[in-house]
C-alpha cells in the first residue's frame, strides 16, 4: 500500500514539473533563440560598441544634423526662460507662463515671473486635504479596497495638470516671484516630499481606527483640521508661510516704477491683473486614439483641491486639435500642452523629431507600433507640460513644425523646444485651449455625460 501511495506521488510529481516546463525556455528553445546572435564580426563591433556608449549617442542620425529651421511664421513673444529645476511642477510653470505672457502682452512688460513656490505651497497642502477627505470619504472599506489603495499609494505628489493649476489660483491668487521666491525643497521637491507623504499615511491609519470606532463627521473633521496643522507647519519649515499682503509697482527695462506702489492680496493681484475666468472659459482637448473619439471623459477623484474640479477633456483626432492651436497662437495667446518629451528628443539642440535617433538600424529590428498601440501597452503616455507659443506654416496654412517655451532653464533652443509636426502627431497628447478658438460642434460635447474613469487609470499620470 505504502509503494502504491509513493509511486502515485513520484508520478504527480513528475507530472507537475512536466506541466511547470510549458511555456518555459527549454534547452532546444534556447540553441534556436542563441542563434540570432550569428558572432559575426559585425555584430561584435556593434555589442562593443554599444557596451561602452549611451545608445542614444550611437544611433544619433547624422543625415537629420543639418538644415535645423528655427523660422516660424506665427509666434508668440516669449520673454525669459523659467526653470523648475529638480522638482516635478511643470504643469505648474506651464500654468503661470501662459498667465505671465497675456500680462507681459497687456501692460508691455519687459519681464515678469510668477512665485511657483507660492502656488505649489497651496497645492501641496489642498492635495493634502483631498488624501485625508478621501480616506474618511472611504472608511467604511477595506484596506485592500480599490480605491484605498489608490490613496495610500498616492497622498501627495509634486505633479499635476492645467485644472489643478486653475483651481489653486482661482481659490489663492498668484504673486509676483520676488514677493515668494523658490527655495531649496520648492527647487528639490523629492526630500519634503517624501516626509510629508510618511505623515500622511500614517495621519490615514489613524483616521480609518477613529472611524472604526465610531468617531462622527464632526470629530473627524477635527482630527483632520489637526492633522492639516502639521501638514501646514512642514511646508513652511520648508517654502516659507505664504504672504497675506504685499507691495508691487509696475516697473520699465531700466527698473524705473510705472505709477505708485501699491498694496495687493494675492487675490486682488490676479483680479487687477490677469482677472481671467480659466476654469469656465477653456477648454482641454486631448488625442488618445485608444479611445473613441468625439466623447468627454472625466477622472474620478482627478483633481488638486477637494473642492475643485476633476479633469474633464474632450478627445479629439489630430485635425480638429491643430487648428483650434493655430488659432490661438495667431491670436497672440499661448496655450498649456504636453507630450510624451522623452520620446525622440535632441536635447541638445532643442529639437523634437522622429528622425533624431535610427534605432531600428543600431538594433538590427524595427519598433512598429502606432501611437495607439504604444499607449495601450503603457510604451507612451503624457509626461511634461510646456507652452505652446509657436508654429510655422506652409504656403496652404498647414503645420511644419512647433515650438514650446520649456521650464528647463537655457536648456534646448534658447530654453524652447522645436518639433516637427509628424512628432506632434506621434507625441502630442493634451492642449488647454480658449473656448473662442473652439468650433460650436466641439463646445456642444460638453453638454454631454462625461465618460467616468477610475483615478488609477494609467494614461492619466500627473505631468512632471
Amino acid at each position: 500500500m505504502m509503494k502504491s501511495i509513493l509511486s502515485l506521488c513520484v508520478l504527480a510529481m513528475a507530472c507537475a514539473g512536466a506541466h511547470a516546463q510549458q511555456g518555459g525556455i527549454s534547452p532546444e528553445m534556447l540553441q534556436e533563440i542563441k542563434k540570432a546572435y550569428k558572432d559575426t564580426p559585425a555584430d561584435r563591433a556593434l555589442m562593443n560598441a554599444i557596451t561602452a556608449n549611451d545608445i542614444r549617442v550611437l544611433a544619433l542620425n547624422h543625415e537629420n544634423q543639418a538644415n535645423f529651421d528655427t523660422y516660424f511664421s506665427n509666434k508668440v513673444n516669449s520673454r525669459g526662460i523659467t526653470d523648475q529645476k529638480s522638482s516635478g511642477r511643470c504643469w505648474l510653470f506651464t500654468g503661470l507662463n501662459v498667465m505671465r505672457a497675456q500680462m507681459m502682452a497687456k501692460y508691455n512688460l519687459p519681464s515678469l515671473e510668477f512665485s511657483q513656490a507660492y502656488g505649489f505651497f497651496w497645492d501641496q497642502l489642498e492635495k493634502a486635504n483631498l488624501f485625508l477627505q478621501g480616506i474618511i470619504d472611504t472608511a467604511d472599506r477595506p484596506m485592500d479596497d480599490r480605491m484605498v489603495e489608490h490613496l495610500f499609494r498616492n497622498p501627495l505628489s509634486d505633479g499635476g495638470q492645467f485644472t489643478g493649476v486653475m483651481d489653486i489660483v482661482g481659490k489663492y491668487g498668484v504673486v509676483p516671484k520676488e514677493v515668494m521666491p523658490e527655495t531649496f525643497s520648492s527647487e528639490n521637491t523629492a526630500q519634503m516630499a517624501n516626509f510629508i507623504k510618511l505623515k500622511l499615511r500614517e495621519f490615514g491609519l489613524q483616521l480609518r481606527d477613529e472611524a472604526a470606532r465610531g468617531a462622527k463627521a464632526a470629530a473627524l473633521e477635527k482630527s483632520k483640521t489637526e492633522m492639516l496643522g502639521t501638514v501646514y507647519r512642514m511646508l513652511v519649515l520648508t517654502l516659507g508661510e505664504p504672504v497675506t499682503e504685499f507691495q508691487w509697482v509696475m516697473r520699465d527695462a531700466d527698473g524705473r516704477p510705472r505709477g505708485e506702489m501699491k498694496t495687493y492680496t494675492p487675490q486682488s493681484f490676479f483680479k487687477e491683473f490677469i482677472n481671467e475666468d480659466y476654469v469656465n472659459d477653456y477648454i482641454m482637448v486631448m488625442n488618445d486614439p485608444s479611445r473613441p473619439y468625439w466623447k468627454v471623459y472625466e477622472i474620478d477623484y482627478d483633481r488638486h483641491t477637494y473642492d475643485g474640479h476633476n479633469w474633464l477633456y474632450v478627445n479629439l483626432p489630430m485635425e480638429e486639435i491643430k487648428p483650434m492651436a493655430i488659432a490661438s497662437i495667431k491670436d497672440s495667446t499661448m496655450m498649456y500642452f504636453s507630450c510624451d518629451v522623452g520620446k525622440f528628443l535632441d536635447r541638445q539642440r532643442g529639437l523634437l523629431d522622429v528622425r533624431n535617433y535610427d534605432y531600428d538600424s543600431l538594433f538590427g529590428t524595427t519598433f512598429g507600433m502606432d501611437k495607439k498601440q504604444r499607449i495601450q501597452t503603457f510604451a507612451s503616455g503624457s509626461t511634461h507640460a510646456m507652452t505652446l507659443m509657436a508654429v510655422d506654416l506652409d504656403a496652404e496654412g498647414k503645420a511644419k513644425k512647433w515650438m514650446v517655451e520649456n521650464s528647463w532653464g537655457p536648456t534646448g533652443y534658447k530654453g524652447h523646444l522645436i518639433m516637427t509636426d509628424e512628432w506632434f502627431d506621434e507625441y502630442m497628447f493634451r492642449l488647454a485651449v480658449n473656448k473662442k478658438y473652439v468650433s460650436a460642434k466641439v463646445l456642444d460635447l460638453l453638454k454631454e455625460k462625461p465618460v467616468r474613469l477610475p483615478a488609477w487609470d494609467p494614461m492619466f499620470a500627473p505631468e512632471q
